[in-house]
């Protein structure tokens, strides 16, 4: 496995995180610097220098000093349980609602490393992500495409599924490809029917080859309530818990074995199906909150997440449910 590449410019050693992941991997599992250079994305003499400055500044002795409570050793343990290429797991907030600000700063500082020349990007919607755009400070970029994998939102009291998309393309100057279509149609057959227009089916043919695909997950049982609660009715939701659901993505909704619904509402929804997901070259999936763990947990079986980019509280539910 290897995490996906950074292209910063910034002193890698400065980076308390990265810094005490090379150490746990090297100290704690015996890794070599090789193998710890190829987890990390980032080359062996990089690692070396990551090494000695922990040395340095003390953080690594007889045993490590990890004043990021644990979230080092929570990440290689989340990557080892769940076959990731890299979980990112940050602090959990002292507020349940800061929750989601705090992995969308995570997932932009990501994105602004990760994004290169020439990637097609395929985005989904949510509160994490939004926050993402806090934090999401890019080099300049050439030849990037940015599409969302969902139709909009007619009516929309927080967040628009479109708007995350135009917001991340714009900051990249890259071009942008919305989805022109209401998110939940009447009926399969109307679906059906736009779905085989031109324009739409040709973001069906964007959406097969995607470089990156970057996703969050929600859940219907959430006490705060879910985004997607704006779009259904209360009839709906409930019908959907009877019937086992434990997440949506991108409005399709699964059980906790990431399997779709045969359920009405799935043969409605205007959005990207798993199986292009599942086709992205690497998929990253931002989702916080210990009420989320089950959502997140479907959502990597579902698709088969690369980078996970959660919060504490989250890594150890999901860890006790894998």
């Amino acid at each position: 496995m290897a995490k996906l590449r950074r292209n910063a410019g910034t002193a890698l050693a400065d980076d308390a995180s990265l810094r005490l992941r090379a150490a746990w991997l090297y100290h704690g599992f015996s890794l070599t610097q090789t193998e710890v250079a190829e987890q990390l994305g980032i080359g062996r003499s990089t690692v070396i220098r990551l090494l000695e400055e922990a040395r340095q500044r003390g953080e690594v002795k007889i045993s490590i000093e990890d004043r990021l409570p644990d979230l080092a050793e929570l990440s290689i343990r989340l990557e080892r349980a769940l076959n990731l290429d890299e979980a990112i797991v940050v602090p959990a907030p002292e507020t349940p609602g800061a929750v989601s600000r705090a992995v969308g700063l995570a997932l932009g500082r990501l994105l602004s490393e990760a994004i290169t020349d020439g990637m097609t990007i395929g985005v989904g919607w949510g509160r994490t992500l939004s926050a993402a755009l806090e934090s999401f400070s890019p080099p300049r970029r050439s030849g990037v495409k940015v599409m969302s994998l969902m139709g909009g939102a007619v009516e929309a009291q927080a967040t628009n599924p479109f708007e995350f998309a135009w917001r991340l393309a714009s900051a990249l100057q890259a071009e942008c490809f919305l989805f022109p279509a209401p998110l939940v149609v009447d009926s399969a057959e109307m679906r059906d029917l736009l779905l085989a227009d031109r324009s739409i089916a040709r973001l069906g043919h964007l959406a097969a080859s995607l470089d990156l695909a970057v996703v969050s997950a929600g859940g219907l049982a959430e006490s705060s309530g879910s985004l997607v609660r704006q779009l259904i009715t209360e009839a709906e939701a409930a019908d959907l818990l009877a019937c086992g659901c434990v997440a949506d993505i991108m409005c399709n909704f699964i059980d906790a074995q990431g399997q779709p619904l045969d359920h009405p509402l799935n043969a409605r929804v205007m959005s990207v199906g798993a199986e292009n997901l599942r086709a992205a070259r690497h998929k990253v999936l931002a989702s916080g909150g210990h009420e989320r763990a089950a959502a997140i947990l479907a959502v990597i079986r579902s698709i088969g997440v690369n980078t996970l980019v959660t919060d504490e509280q989250a890594a150890r539910a999901i860890l006790a449910l894998a």
